[in-house]
């Protein structure tokens, strides 16, 4: 009857609980865990970079999402491209939860709604493939601050991108809002996993110096793009040297 009615995805909502005023699937990650590099979604030749590499989702929705995505297969139960994706993070570890991205120009309940998604994949992702979930932070703007962290009181542990949000000034303003209001209400917090694609950690670590001053770890593990980064500065210092 549930797939009758597109309500495959009650599954994993019944084996949680939902909280706040829109019902959001519970969200937690204790502080166990160690990560040393993120791999983008797309980047599975990257999955198992390292022994504790952490697959994310900061890249454009239609590299994870559309009619054959995640999401899509959980909900409308399709088993055969459940068990690709099964396929495909079998050896995965950790993942963050699925950054569907947020727009201040949309309705705010698509904003919501995807939000709901993340929750909805994470889930599955725990239930189904025993991977270790790690709660992400994502909004549109001040006015979903609360709604990003409704479900998520108890974690120990979140992640955040800085991508794009570093040299923009409203950006970067916004991200230092979404930090403290993170830091200040998120009681359990012990850990902020950083997604930077700077090649140099110490802007990391200013942006982060309210959590840090509240005793809360910040660790930038490596990327791709990081990786990248990293090697044009050392060459255009080398260059620079040689002059």
């Amino acid at each position: 009857m549930k797939q009758l009615l597109n309500l495959s995805f009650v599954e994993y909502t019944n084996q949680t609980y939902l909280v706040g005023e829109y019902d959001l699937p519970y969200a937690t990650c204790p502080n166990l865990i160690c990560i040393d590099y993120f791999a983008l979604f797309s980047e599975t030749y990257n999955y198992q970079k390292t022994n504790n590499t952490c697959v994310c989702f900061y890249q454009y929705d239609n590299e994870f999402d559309g009619i054959n995505g995640l999401f899509n297969a959980i909900y409308y139960r399709e088993e055969k491209l459940l068990e690709k994706y099964k396929n495909r993070l079998k050896n995965v570890k950790y993942v963050v939860a699925p950054d569907y991205s947020q727009c201040g120009d949309i309705p705010r309940i698509e904003n919501i709604y995807r939000l709901f998604k993340s929750r909805i994949v994470s889930n599955w992702l725990l239930l189904e493939c025993n991977i270790v979930v790690i709660p992400n932070i994502t909004y549109a703007n001040e006015n979903y601050f609360d709604v990003m962290l409704s479900g998520m009181e108890d974690t120990e542990i979140v992640a955040i991108s800085t991508k794009g949000s570093i040299k923009e000034p409203k950006e970067k303003e916004l991200l230092l809002k979404a930090i403290k209001y993170t830091t200040d209400n998120l009681h359990q917090l012990k850990k902020f996993f950083v997604y930077s694609v700077c090649s140099s950690d110490d802007t990391i670590h200013k942006l982060f110096e309210y959590p840090s001053s509240k005793g809360i770890e910040i660790v930038v593990p490596s990327n791709t793009l990081k990786e990248r980064n990293v090697a044009s500065r050392k060459a255009r210092q080398n260059g620079q040297d040689k002059k």
